[in-house]
């Protein structure tokens, strides 16, 4: 199977590429529930990873020129503008890239005749639900990320698959674990929102279920997070014990008191109901607890070779 990637030299883009080849994700072993569905060692995927420097989405020409090089058969299609905070000034910016990017990608899946899948993201929704998200629910993105991303899912053509998750760490690039182990290194006590709610999704897992996925063609919206939820109050606490520090040096604080404030809105409730995987008969991914000690291992191993 010929696998295109998108957004391959990003977080989650590098954990996809590895569940492709076979090797082992981070922390020291594949995520066991989908590992039997998905690539093993020894199956022959023919992947060409793309990003900002070989096949610009937001160029058509591009990615017509890609695609007819290549003949993809399955379009795994991460690549994003993420920066939510930039994207409210940046709105042209967002939008070429996660909405007309996304056309490009999905026009020329279509001509190929490869199956595609999209990332998507929990701020689709306005946080306000007193309950987890289905993936039935009407989205109402606040933010213009958000409002971009929405965009990109209504330009996927009909039986594509969409994977919305949220807030996602891993081995690669910046995300909040690293953030939390870098400030813990100093003193003081450190300060962190406990009224955001969210279900933390670690990239080795994710990235199994979206080559799972991908590889069945299983069309329509699914919510991916690893199990359970938290705030990012505990979710901070969470990663200090883990790490073998002090839990109690992190203080919570209201989303209205950070200073300076964030210019896109946060959703307040971005917890995801998994049901679309549940019945489907899918295994769900594991807790993130498990995919918080599985990634701070490993880091903390990184680090140590370093």
């Amino acid at each position: 199977m010929r696998v295109l990637v998108t957004g391959a030299d990003g977080q989650l883009g590098r954990d996809v590429l590895d569940a492709l080849s076979g090797r082992v994700p981070v922390g020291g072993r594949r995520c066991s529930l989908f590992a039997p569905e998905g690539p093993q060692p020894g199956l022959d995927y023919e992947v060409l990873a793309t990003d900002i420097g070989n096949m610009r989405v937001d160029d058509r020409d591009a990615v017509q020129h890609v695609f007819h090089s290549f003949k993809p058969e399955l379009v795994l299609h991460g690549g994003a503008i993420t920066a939510v905070d930039a994207c409210e000034t940046e709105v042209d910016l967002a939008f070429a890239v996660n909405a007309l990017g996304t056309r490009n990608v999905a026009e020329a899946a279509v001509t190929a005749g490869a199956h595609m899948l999209y990332v998507s993201t929990d701020y689709v929704f306005d946080g306000t639900s007193p309950v987890p998200y289905r993936e039935w629910d009407a989205p109402s993105p606040r933010s213009v990320y958000g409002a971009s991303k929405l965009a990109g899912e209504r330009e996927c053509a009909p039986g594509s698959t969409i994977v919305r998750t949220s807030w996602v760490c891993g081995a690669h690039g910046a995300n909040m674990v690293k953030t939390a182990l870098r400030l813990a290194e100093g003193d003081g006590p450190l300060r962190f929102v406990d009224d955001q709610h969210g279900s933390p999704t670690f990239t080795a897992d994710l990235a199994a279920a979206i080559v799972t996925l991908g590889t069945g063609k299983r069309p329509g919206i699914f919510h991916v997070t690893n199990s359970g939820a938290t705030t990012w109050w505990g979710f901070v606490r969470a990663v200090l014990e883990a790490s073998g520090g002090d839990p109690s040096r992190v203080e919570p604080i209201h989303t209205e008191d950070l200073d300076p404030p964030r210019p896109a809105p946060r959703p307040a409730n971005s917890v995801l109901d998994n049901m679309a995987l549940r019945l489907a008969g899918l295994p769900p991914l594991p807790d993130w607890q498990d995919g918080l000690v599985r990634l701070v291992t490993a880091l903390q191993a990184e680090r140590a070779l370093a």
